[in-house]
């Protein structure tokens, strides 16, 4: 089949085009995940070739609003994250709003990618959920259109969770109220500004504060890495160990597990219920990630119709299972 260049062409078009059916073009448009790769990548190819845009109509009569937010996400499997954004959607739908969910992979060319379809889409706003990499110059045509999550940036709204204080008030748990003198923390590399540099820092400056000895083991956000430094985090005897993420704190229960090492205590920072249901003994303080996407999802329906300047708003948590 040809098409002609000055032809606006259909979702039936781009069906015969990749030779699939109409459902299948409709399932890709509104990022069905169960939708085949190879399909997926065949019939993208075609949508970016003619440039085409499903027309307001078209997307009513699928049972769509005509409006739309982008969600950039770091990790579709991020706990936290999906906190977050499952807090988000009752409220967009409500107010006859799609979203439209995408993964960056903490990839700022992922992010760029992301952000040129959503303009060839016309969405009404887009959440960001940032990270270090990312600057205000590759966002500047989305001023008025964006919330950012997580990392603030000049000149945009952003909504953060208050990282220090986390930080703190577990090590005022295991040092003020437990009586602890030596506590160790697993971390993530300060590359990252918030999960990463943020939480080491606030470790830092209580162990300064209370002449405390840091024994600090940092590197990447996973199980597999809070195993890892696990052991590490184990040579100099602590009686607890403060994890920065729950991630981590899965990996550090594993090796003491392993190591059938019962005298020393585990915290973390970040809700998981598979955490609390396999090592109930970890201490958890919750940030509230589901205060933090009813924030985002209403500021940004408000930024639809009124201008809001740039500022940086913390959601704050004193959530600690104990």
């Amino acid at each position: 089949m040809t098409i002609s260049n000055k032809k606006k062409l259909t979702i039936n078009d781009i069906a015969m085009l990749c030779g699939v059916g109409k459902s299948t073009v409709s399932r890709v448009l509104n990022k069905d995940p169960m939708v085949n790769e190879d399909t997926r990548q065949k019939i993208t190819k075609v949508i970016e070739k003619y440039q085409f845009i499903p027309s307001k109509s078209a997307r009513a009569m699928r049972g769509h609003s005509n409006r739309s937010f982008g969600i950039i996400m770091t990790r579709l499997d991020s706990y936290a994250e999906n906190q977050a954004v499952s807090s988000m959607l009752p409220i967009f739908y409500q107010n006859g709003i799609d979203p439209i969910v995408l993964e960056s992979q903490f990839k700022t060319e992922k992010v760029e990618e992301h952000l040129t379809m959503l303009a060839r889409q016309k969405v009404d706003g887009v959440v960001l959920f940032a990270f270090s990499g990312i600057d205000a110059s590759m966002l500047a045509n989305w001023r008025q259109k964006m919330i950012l999550i997580a990392r603030s940036l000049e000149g945009f709204v952003s909504v953060c969770n208050d990282d220090e204080k986390a930080v703190k008030n577990l090590m005022k748990y295991f040092h003020q109220q437990k009586k602890y003198q030596k506590i160790s923390y697993v971390g993530i590399q300060t590359s990252d500004e918030t999960t990463g540099l943020r939480r080491y820092q606030s470790y830092q400056e209580y162990c300064q504060q209370y002449h405390l000895s840091p024994q600090a083991q940092l590197g990447e956000m996973s199980y597999q890495n809070g195993y890892l430094l696990a052991k590490g985090a184990v040579e100099s005897a602590p009686e607890a160990i403060l994890c920065a993420t729950d991630s981590l704190a899965f990996g550090v229960q594993k090796f003491l597990y392993e190591q059938n090492i019962i005298n020393i205590e585990v915290a973390c920072i970040g809700r998981n219920d598979l955490l609390s249901f396999l090592f109930p003994q970890t201490k958890i303080y919750r940030l509230g990630f589901r205060e933090t996407g009813k924030e985002v999802a209403n500021l940004l329906i408000k930024m639809m119709t009124v201008k809001m300047e740039p500022q940086k708003i913390i959601i704050s948590s004193d959530e600690l299972n104990i």
